[in-house]
């Protein structure tokens, strides 16, 4: 069946009203759920061909929120999809006035490689739980977990209503000649540009979420030891290939020598400086990926790690030290497990570095002082973060994930997700049995008044 065959089928079902009602959005997220689960092991298998994740990091990065979502949306769905009562005012009386919430119709989901049941998955089941059809394009990178994506949902869901189209930048640029209700893409900034493009030729409403250099701050009065710790696992999280991972850390001046030394003695731990691939460590995703990470390593300032091996797609945690914000590994996202340190003597002016700069998608800062921290969180514009941790932010449901600026417009997870796939359609109500002549003809003084103080 052709993209074009698919897409014809979705609008019509969709204007069939099936997706608008509540229980049967409940009973596919259900069905959804059961073929996750019995296809468990499946999708352990693909991850690990593509990626040497271990079935531990796959749960707790993908599939637990998988979970989490669709037992959030089953639950709430019913109270989130009720029609809104707002108040109407004297200028409408006699009236009531509501909201009613709806889906938007037919919507694209394109995934990212990084995480790709997760990234994949999320917004599209977020979409079904709004009530619209959805045409899922995963990243062809993982070529595996591409596949099983594929097989699990078109086996066990209809094609007019969820449907996985496998395929590289052809089968992409394919999709994007169609005209959809909505358009959400996981990626990165330079190919969010041309989504962007290809919606406008439609009108189309976007959800891009991006990326960017996100910053660490480590001040001076920072728990040394948890500080390291929780940088050090959020950083090499998933080989460092993470959108939310600190990208670079800004350390104040005092503490540069004794965090330094808490952060290796803390990778010591768990990683190795040899071609081993541990359960807590994955492989880089291609071997372009790889060589544009090696060429970022200044084995100058390297201080820790640093070792790399190609047949393997395999680079260890490292660390650079003396970094400035002129190096080549701060002109882009890094997105691999290289991390550059820079120190500063004075924080308003590492404040400075970082706003002169895209608007990250995360930031996180480490500290005791609340005055310092309140200024951090005001001054500098980003997407989400944390105080005192990095990334698990976004295990948390109720605080919407996205970006800002160039790191992203707009937002899901939870409810923001569900209302980034719905319109509220507004509505006033009158009756017949009453009609006020002070908007009518002929104007006067007298009415003019009345407008007035109805309105100021």
């Amino acid at each position: 069946m052709t993209i074009q065959n698919i897409h014809t089928l979705q609008k019509a079902f969709f204007n069939s009203n099936t997706t608008k009602d509540v229980n049967f959005r409940i009973a596919q997220l259900q069905k959804f759920k059961r073929v996750l689960k019995e296809n468990e092991d499946l999708l352990y298998q693909a991850i690990y061909q593509d990626f040497g994740k271990s079935e531990f990091e796959t749960y707790i990065s993908e599939l637990s929120l998988l979970y989490h979502e669709i037992n959030g949306f089953i639950k709430k769905i019913p109270k989130w999809s009720k029609a809104r009562k707002v108040a109407t005012g004297l200028a409408n009386f006699p009236a009531r006035s509501y909201q009613l919430v709806e889906p938007l119709g037919n919507t694209l989901v394109i995934g990212a490689w990084n995480y790709p049941f997760q990234l994949s998955l999320v917004p599209a089941i977020t979409s079904l739980a709004a009530g619209n059809t959805v045409i899922l394009k995963p990243s062809e990178l993982p070529a595996r977990t591409s596949q099983v994506m594929a097989q699990i949902i078109n086996e066990n869901f209809p094609s007019e209503y969820f449907h996985v189209a496998e395929g590289g930048v052809k089968e992409t640029s394919e999709l994007l000649e169609y005209r959809f209700d909505k358009i959400f893409f996981t990626g990165s900034i330079p190919v969010g540009k041309i989504i962007y493009q290809a919606a406008a030729k439609h009108l189309t409403p976007v959800t891009l979420e991006l990326g960017g250099k996100s910053p660490t701050f480590v001040l001076a009065d920072c728990d040394l030891k948890l500080t390291a710790k929780r940088i050090a696992w959020a950083k090499f999280l998933n080989a460092g290939q993470t959108c939310v991972a600190p990208d670079y850390i800004l350390v104040d001046r005092v503490i540069e020598s004794p965090f330094l030394e808490a952060l290796t003695n803390e990778l010591d731990k768990y990683h190795s400086n040899d071609d081993s691939l541990d359960d807590n460590y994955l492989k880089i995703i291609t071997t372009a990926h790889f060589d544009r990470l090696t060429k970022l390593i200044d084995p100058a300032k390297t201080v820790y790690g640093g070792y790399s091996n190609r047949e393997k797609r395999l680079i260890k945690p490292t660390i650079l030290k003396n970094v400035t914000f002129d190096d080549e590994v701060m002109k882009d996202e890094i997105f691999g497990p290289i991390l550059p340190v820079l120190s500063f003597d004075h924080l308003n002016e590492a404040v400075q570095e970082v706003k002169a700069r895209p608007k990250p998608l995360a930031c996180y800062i480490y500290s005791k002082n609340r005055k310092l921290i309140r200024q951090l969180l005001k001054e500098i514009s980003f997407g989400g973060g944390a105080v005192n941790d990095s990334v698990m932010h976004l295990s948390n449901s109720k605080l919407p994930f996205g970006g800002v600026g160039s790191s992203g417009i707009g937002s899901y997870h939870g409810k923001a997700g569900f209302d980034a796939f719905s319109h509220r359609k507004s509505i006033l109500d009158k009756p017949f049995w009453f009609e006020p002549n002070i908007k009518y003809p002929p104007y006067t003084d007298t009415k003019l008044k009345l407008i007035k103080w109805l309105f100021e």
